[in-house]
């Protein structure tokens, strides 16, 4: 296997070369440097003690939990031999200490930190380590339904899951089909589909939680590129579960662009989308505590700043408004979409863009307010 050196924040670690990410032995995804920049962000302002990188491929992650964060000790995890082999190589190189074996399947580094390698199936390793990690992260090639029973498990019951989900296709509903075997949801196609698959994804950790009587507070949650990203926060106890489940629900959507949503166990109208989650995206305070902390990193994408104060600048509602969605539909011109936020904020309501689209708003305007406001703009 030929390697070629790459650098990402601290880290300087070893990838496969391949023409294509995607036939690589092992694999290693340059666009999500900014997923595992967020991560590290909010490892930092949580300040676990024990973390789980349970699908760890080349184990930059983790390595960049052990050299960038305040967590004490680090498990890197991978099924692949090829993976497990290349771990060891970049913990190395990155460490500085030397390790030793315990047993045929695990390496522990023990430096100012502990750092685990091991090579196993995630879902036995979480099934080991049970209610073991403050900390557990998932971020599988595709959807991360199948860990979540033993994730919820290995983690501590006031612990933090990471829980990434890069079936997008599946959960903005072009595999209709899909969304229902994996996530017994309904999904939404359209210009709403980025939130409701995000809040789909959501809905669905916090109906597996609730069987183990925890409930989740989201701390961050988000869509970027190819992918969901949710930072949860869980919660001991029946009355936390179904506080949760609560605030889970519907949504529904006409031809004109107008959309409502209503919390409930079960729809009360036809057609519907979900269940999904309806209820905060975000922490304020986590999210600035993090933007502080990104001025201080050398972190590896220089996109990270900008998408953060974005993500905190933006109104915490459920759905937004694409206005060039809205134009299409009702047969209207658009300007610019700092103007229809203007024209809003003017007439009393609260409006910022969002990170869903970059022609959207959030907004607490009612649809035929959002609708004047675009026409005013002629």
């Amino acid at each position: 296997m030929e390697f070629v050196e790459v650098r990402e924040g601290s880290a300087r670690i070893l990838v496969p070369k391949a023409e294509r990410i995607y036939d690589a032995p092992v694999f290693y995804n340059p666009v999500m440097a900014l997923n595992r920049d967020v991560s590290v962000l909010a490892v930092s302002v949580i300040k676990p003690e024990r973390v789980l990188d349970a699908l760890s491929a080349t184990g930059i992650r983790g390595i960049r939990y052990a050299l960038e964060t305040p967590a004490g000790e680090v498990w890197l995890n991978d099924i692949s031999e090829d993976a497990f082999r290349l771990i060891l190589k970049n913990a190395r190189r990155n460490l500085g200490v030397e390790g030793e074996m315990l047993g045929e399947r695990r390496f522990v580094f023990r430096g100012e930190k502990t750092v685990v390698a091991n090579h196993d199936d995630a879902n036995r390793l979480m099934a080991e380590k049970f209610r073991y990690f403050d900390f557990l992260d998932l971020d599988p090639f595709g959807s991360p339904v199948e860990f979540l029973d033993t994730a919820l498990r290995s983690v501590k019951r006031r612990g933090v899951l990471a829980v990434t989900a890069t079936d997008t296709g599946v959960l903005c509903g072009a595999y209709r089909q899909a969304c229902r075997r994996k996530y017994l949801a309904e999904p939404i196609r359209g210009e709403l589909c980025h939130e409701a698959g995000l809040r789909i994804l959501i809905g669905t950790v916090v109906r597996y939680a609730a069987k183990y009587d925890l409930g989740v507070e989201v701390l961050l949650a988000y869509y970027r590129d190819h992918y969901f990203r949710a930072f949860l926060r869980l919660r001991s106890g029946a009355k936390k579960a179904d506080r949760s489940v609560s605030m889970l629900g519907y949504l529904m959507q006409e031809a004109s662009g107008r959309f409502e949503y209503e919390t409930g166990f079960l729809p009360e109208r036809v057609p519907s989308h979900g269940p999904l989650w309806l209820g905060p995206l975000k922490e304020q305070e986590f999210v600035e505590e993090m933007l502080t902390l990104t001025k201080e990193k050398a972190l590896a994408h220089k996109k990270t700043l900008s998408f953060l104060e974005t993500l905190a600048e933006e109104l915490d509602l459920p759905f937004h408004y694409d206005t060039h969605a809205l134009a299409r539909r009702n047969g209207l011109q658009v300007g610019k979409l700092a103007d229809v936020i203007d024209a809003l904020r003017e007439t009393g309501y609260r409006a910022t863009r969002t990170h869903f689209s970059p022609t959207a708003i959030k907004t607490d305007a009612p649809f035929d307010a959002v609708i004047e406001a675009i026409k005013s703009l002629k």
